[in-house]
């Protein structure tokens, strides 16, 4: 066994709690007197406690994996508690917590830990700040290697399982292949058809996905038969991510289903200038990661990936079936399950998906072209940020525009960037009509100037309506969905009764909601698509009959 022996006292780490704040810490929870050795929860638990010390010391343990020996993480003496962010997110135990001695520790259980953060604001952001920063911290130490990933770094696997790691702020460590493709030890008994590989708790599980690595956390959605919840979001974006944010905050219980993970096409930017109170910018990843982390805060469980296969009434509820079988039931819904990126119609485009072609320009991309040539295909704002972004961090790039006025659909603050930056080479009027290279993509040929070298093609052409699952809906011509006085009148056959039409943000079927990139109408910008699924909480109040708090 190996030992860090590090105290959480750092008061970011370990908040200095007042008497009256721990004692009603204590009035919550229940105790439980421990001796040397005895575990207060241990790595798996689905639902374990904060444990609260109120006299010995508690030790924190990344258990032994195959190749590796125990170590302590941290100890935790009196006044103090052992726990981090999965507390709150619903994420199973990655480490283990044991007494070195005799002494007396108290359970405070999830349900009442996420009600004191709701109802005690000073003493419930200590708490809050302490689960993240540790989270943080843990990110960088031993205990990184309970969930480890393997894989060849351009393999568009082994980067949905990073991605998906990251969006949801997992602790963990992602190897890459050696160019050679050679697997060593502890990997010499696997093939390479076997990547990308994840070891959980030291266990591999060959060709991993994020959907059975969140089975494995104890991240999928799993309920009880009379699990029905107030409110269900589909879609984890800036609009699913404000919806749930607001209903959860305001009394409903909210369950949040993502496809893949938390941030939709705002995590894929890698800096967002125009938002609201970030003057110096923020990039989509940091502006998720909090909105993630307010979201967990207000109660909202987040489960993910978690994709919807049908939404249909069944009485007074909705009932929402997922791909995998399981069963959803709300009474109200709000999709906001945003759009699926569009591709060029070229040879060869499916093979250098994951291996050349991105769509999203953020560090875990920039690492797969570093300081080579680019090209970015697009014309919005999420073309030009990109673009800069890349030639910021080296890399020369080709910027291929299809129409000839660069301002026609780009904020005028970056057309000015990019015409100035020597790095960026504008090309107008142009179109991609070819992809080369041997095994991974090297180069691109564009109509109007040959063929180009570029390590990578960065395409942000645009996305169409994720809407193909919910054909009931009454939807436009190019599947957007039509809400509140928009929605067509034959479309509303099942209203009669209801004495009402459609409420802002309503579809076809009454409570069920759109808001964001999949609404016709919708503004297709980060701050309209979080006031959309804020404002579209109102209406679910009112149909639900429930008063705003």
């Amino acid at each position: 066994m190996t030992t860090t022996q590090q105290q959480f006292t750092d008061p970011e780490l370990t908040p200095r709690l007042t008497d009256a704040q721990w004692e009603k810490l204590l009035a919550r929870a229940a105790p439980r007197d421990v001796v040397a050795g005895d575990y207060v929860f241990r790595t798996g638990e689905r639902d374990y406690p904060m444990v609260l010390v109120e006299s010995g010391e508690i030790e924190v343990v990344r258990d032994a994996l195959r190749w590796v020996g125990e170590e302590v993480v941290a100890t935790m003496g009196p006044r103090s508690f052992a726990g981090e962010l999965g507390l709150l997110n619903g994420q199973s135990a990655f480490l283990s917590a044991r007494a070195t001695g005799p002494g007396r520790v108290w359970f405070l259980e999830r349900p009442e830990l996420r009600r004191l953060l709701a109802q005690e604001d000073e003493l419930g952001d200590a708490i809050l700040h302490a689960l993240w920063a540790r989270r943080e911290l843990l990110r960088r130490g031993p205990a990184a290697l309970t969930l480890k990933f393997v894989g060849h770094e351009s393999s568009g696997e082994y980067l949905a399982l990073r991605r998906f790691a990251e969006r949801l702020d997992l602790v963990h460590t992602a190897v890459p292949m050696p160019a050679d493709g050679s697997l060593s030890h502890p990997l010499h008994d696997y093939a390479r058809e076997d990547l990308p590989i994840a070891f959980v708790q030291g266990e591999p599980i060959v060709r991993a996905t994020p959907g059975i690595i969140a089975d494995r956390l104890g991240l999928s959605y799993e309920a009880t038969d009379d699990d029905v919840v107030d409110l269900v979001v589909i879609g984890g974006g800036p609009a699913g991510l404000a919806a749930s944010i607001y209903a959860a905050s305001e009394g409903l219980s909210t369950l949040l289903l993502e496809a893949i993970a938390p941030g939709g096409q705002a995590a894929s930017t890698s800096r967002i200038e125009n938002f609201l109170g970030f003057p110096f910018g923020v990039s989509g990843g940091a502006l998720i990661g909090q909105a993630t982390l307010q979201a967990i805060k207000f109660g909202v469980r987040v489960c993910a990936p978690c994709e919807t296969a049908a939404l249909r009434p069944v009485g007074d509820e909705l009932e929402l079936t997922l791909t995998d079988g399981r069963t959803v039931r709300a009474r109200a819904a709000i999709v906001a399950s945003g759009a699926a990126y569009r591709r060029l119609h070229l040879d060869r485009w499916a093979e250098y998906e994951g291996s050349g072609i991105h769509y999203a320009a953020t560090p875990l991309e920039l690492k797969q072209v570093t300081e080579s040539p680019v090209v970015v295909v697009g014309g919005a704002n999420s073309a030009g940020q990109a673009a800069l972004y890349l030639a910021a961090n080296g890399c020369p790039v080709h910027l291929v525009v299809r129409g000839g006025d660069l301002g026609a659909r780009m904020s005028s603050y970056l057309v000015n960037r990019l015409t100035e930056d020597p790095r960026i080479h504008i090309h107008r009027e142009s179109n991609i009509v070819g992809l080369g290279g041997n095994g991974h993509l090297e180069s691109v040929s564009i109509d109007t100037a040959g063929q180009v070298e570029a390590r990578g093609l960065f395409c942000f052409i645009g996305a169409e309506p994720a809407t193909t699952w919910l054909q009931e809906l009454d939807r436009d011509p190019a599947g957007f969905i039509r809400t509140g006085v928009d929605v067509s009148p034959g479309a509303l056959t099942g209203w009669a009764g209801l004495g009402r039409g459609p409420l802002p943000f309503e579809t076809s079927i009454p409570r069920v909601f759109a808001v964001g990139d999949v609404r016709r109408g919708s503004m297709k910008r980060v701050a309209a698509a979080v006031g959309e699924g804020s404002s579209a909480v109102a209406s679910v109040h009112q149909v639900l009959g429930v008063p705003v708090a």
